[in-house]
Formats: C-alpha cells, sequence, structure tokens
C-alpha cells in the first residue's frame, strides 16, 4: 500500500520511546523522513543519530547560552528551540517523548499549529490538559496516544467512540507487586529499575514500580477520551499482553492485545490511519499462554496510584504538583537521598500543601509545579532519607 510521506520531528530522541521512535522509522524505509531530532545531553547519540537520518533541524539541551556549537558537530542542520520546531511548517507530525513537564511548551506550540503529535509524553497532558485539548480542538490538531495503554484504548474506539462506558487500564503491577512490607522496605535502585515487562526510562520506571505511572495515566485518558475519572478502572494483569480494554454502553467489552513492544504503538501513532507491516515486530504466540490474570491494585501498598487519582479528581493545578513533586522525588530516589518508601509521603505532603487553582492558565500550571518540586528538595534536606 502506498503510503504519503510523512515529514517526522522526534524530540526526546536519545531516550527509550526516541530510540524505538527511529527503529521504526528504519523498519520503514520510504514511510517517513525524519526532519528534526531533539535531545537533551546525550550529544554522542545524537550525533549519531543525525549522521544517519541527516534531519534539517536539531534542538538539543546543552547547546551554551552563547549559541557555540563547537561541542556538537551539526553540519547541515539549523538549531531551533524545541518550540519553533514543534511548529515548524516542514513538520508534519511530532513524536513528544521528552521526560517529565519539560515538553509542555513544545506540545502546546505543536497543537496550536495543528500538527500530528504521537504523544508520549504524558505529565504534559496531565498537568494542563484542559489547556491542551481545548487548543486541539480549535486549530483541528491531531492527539495520538505513544502509551501502550491509550493506545489500545485508541485502537478499541475506532468507530464506537460515542458508545463508550468505561476504561480499563491495565497494569503489570511493576517488579514488587507481591513484595511483603518487610520486602518493600528493602527496595534498591537497582532493583526499582528492573521492571519485569518492559525496557523504559529511568523515571517512568521508577513511577512503574511505584504505580504513579498508572495513576497518571488514569488522568491522562481522561482528557484523551473526554472521561469522567471515575469511569476510569486500574487492574493489574502481570502478563502484560492485553494493554487496555473499553467496555461500552451495552456491557460489552473490547480488548486489545499484542506482546509488550513499544515499537508497535509508536508505529500505529506515526503511521495512523495506515496499518503497515513490518518484519521486525514480534507477532502473537499464543501457545505461550495458558492463563491470563486480573487483579485489584493494592492502594496501601502502592499510595502513589490513589494519590494521583484524587489529584484527577481535584483537578485545577492539583494534577501539576503531583507531576513536579513525584519528578523531584524519583531524582531524589535514584540519587540515593531518599528511599523508595519515602516517595509517596513526599508527594502527599506536597499536595496536603498545595494551593489550588481551579481553572489555572499556563503560568499557574508552571508556577505550581515549581512550588511544588521546591517543596519536595525542602522537605528531603529536612531529614527524609
Amino acid at each position: 500500500m502506498a503510503v504519503k510521506l510523512k515529514r517526522l520531528a522526534v524530540l526526546g530522541s536519545t531516550g527509550s520511546i526516541g530510540r524505538q521512535t527511529l527503529d521504526v522509522v528504519s523498519a520503514l524505509p520510504g514511510c517517513f523522513s525524519v526532519t528534526g531530532l531533539a535531545a537533551g545531553n546525550n550529544l554522542d547519540l545524537l550525533s549519531k543519530q543525525v549522521e544517519e537520518f541527516h534531519p534539517k533541524f536539531v534542538s538539543y539541551a546543552s547547546r551554551d547560552k552563547s549559541g557555540d556549537t563547537t561541542r556538537f558537530d551539526a553540519s547541515g542542520c539549523r538549531f531551533l528551540s524545541l518550540e519553533d520546531m514543534a511548529s515548524h511548517p516542514d513538520i508534519d507530525t511530532l513524536v513528544i517523548a521528552t521526560s517529565g513537564t519539560a515538553g509542555l511548551g513544545a506540545i502546546l506550540a505543536a497543537v496550536k499549529a495543528g500538527k500530528n503529535i504521537a504523544l508520549a509524553n504524558k505529565e504534559s497532558l496531565v498537568a494542563a490538559g484542559e489547556i491542551i485539548t481545548t487548543a486541539a480542538g480549535k486549530s483541528g490538531a491531531r492527539i495520538l496516544p505513544v502509551d501502550s495503554e491509550h493506545s489500545a484504548i485508541f485502537q478499541c474506539l475506532q468507530g464506537e467512540k460515542h458508545y463508550l462506558r468505561r476504561i480499563i487500564l491495565t497494569a503489570s503491577g511493576g517488579p514488587f507487586r507481591d513484595y511483603t512490607a518487610k520486602q518493600m522496605a528493602g527496595i534498591t535502585v537497582a532493583k526499582a529499575l528492573a521492571h519485569p515487562s518492559w525496557q523504559m526510562g529511568r523515571k517512568v520506571t521508577i513511577d512503574s514500580a511505584t504505580l504513579m505511572n498508572k495513576g497518571l495515566e488514569v488522568i491522562e485518558a481522561r482528557w484523551l477520551f473526554s472521561m469522567n475519572i471515575d469511569d476510569i478502572t486500574v487492574l493489574i494483569h502481570p502478563e502484560s499482553i492485553v494493554h487496555s480494554m473499553v467496555e461500552f454502553t451495552d456491557g460489552s467489552v473490547k480488548a486489545q492485545l499484542s506482546p509488550p513492544d513499544m515499537r508497535l504503538p509508536i508505529q500505529y501513532a506515526l503511521a495512523y490511519p495506515e496499518r503497515l507491516p513490518n518484519a521486525d515486530l514480534p507477532t502473537f504466540d499464543w501457545s505461550r499462554f495458558d492463563d491470563l490474570h486480573f487483579g485489584q491494585p493494592d492502594m496501601d501498598k502502592f499510595p502513589c496510584l490513589r494519590l494521583a487519582i484524587e489529584a484527577g479528581r481535584q483537578g485545577g493545578t492539583y494534577p501539576a504538583a503531583l507531576c513536579a513533586a513525584d519528578e523531584a522525588a524519583v531524582e531524589l530516589f535514584l540519587d540515593g537521598r531518599i528511599g523508595f518508601l519515602d516517595i509517596a509521603p513526599l508527594i502527599e505532603k506536597v499536595l496536603e500543601q498545595h494551593d489550588n487553582v481551579d481553572k489555572p492558565a499556563m503560568e499557574d500550571i508552571i508556577s505550581a509545579g515549581a512550588r511544588a518540586r521546591e517543596r519536595v528538595l525542602a522537605m528531603a534536606g529536612g531529614g527524609v532519607k
């Protein structure tokens, strides 16, 4: 099937999702042109990506304030800010694979420019969902989810979104779903980074271990699919084969199944509305699975899930404070400054102190995030270990 060449920009190209996006592009020659690449500080990998894909535009966080580009050979590339790249007329589809709320400005710029957005950055939509979805409605921008759970829901709803009753998000449960309280107290960074099903970046892997990631996905689904928080259910599904389900008004349930490989939802978002054959993607082998299991999450063992759902119900700037507090707490844990079981209490204290703005502007969201981050760092400096 002939597919019109799509011009892509990949923001976060050196991260896990960014690298897998470029794997998909390489596996489907003639379908996509990499017009822009943006990264943080991994200039060695970015340099290799530029050499392989020959983008017109490049962006990276470590470019110094004087504009000196001697640290990075970007011959033939024009340096753009994330916002300028996101809205550039030579780019059709934007892959947002940045971590945390760093990509918020770029997402909003892309939405206002009416781009197709393959979204793998859940924090920005969580923090500013109403602003982003309202702008998308005005510009005609299409937000295509890359998270496997939201991609599954999006696929299940094709042609039937008006009959949706309930969303059922599945979660692997992370590496600690069967841990006792005593075992939870001994969790190390290395153990938390050893996810049983997925290969992801460090921050999202820790969020998966605390189940914060699933809580953020509940809020994200609320905005992506115009649902009430209480109509979104979370189920633990250790096999990570059923990526999510939808229940319709007549009681029918539709699920999307595939091996746990992020390249499939990435490709679906890039190629939409087409489905393209890709020999590099794994196919489902039914003979490997005698049973699929589902169960309720333990909110007492994993309080981050509860905190996220409560923040989503409160709305306003609560989700922005949640995201920023979580980012700061996870960084502290990864740096060895706090324990795994300190993450949720820090976030909860920040949310208890939060002064909510019900109908926030973008500056309110940014301010709420900055205050939440400062409070986490102050609390950690005050003796949390």
